[in-house]
């Protein structure tokens, strides 16, 4: 798993499927706040690097790839 997360392969496919599957109707709404939630409160929150994004743009990346695996996985791609 960890070799995938590195992938530039996999990024372009996370960035390619990430918006059709959060427009999806196969997809229920629960599923989609599931990615949406933590990533919008983690950007809210207080930041464990203040006035550097690249806590919180690696945690979304993180959150949008288990999105996307799982997403495809249930509902198909």
């Amino acid at each position: 798993m960890l070799k995938r997360i590195w992938s530039l392969r996999e990024w372009g496919h996370v960035f390619r499927r990430i918006i059709p599957l959060m427009l999806s109707s196969r997809v229920p709404l629960g599923e989609k706040l599931l990615f949406a939630l933590p990533a919008l409160i983690y950007w809210i929150a207080p930041d464990l690097l203040p006035f550097m994004p690249i806590d919180d743009i690696a945690f979304t990346l993180l959150l949008m790839n288990g999105f996307t695996n799982r997403a495809e996985r249930k509902y198909g791609g």
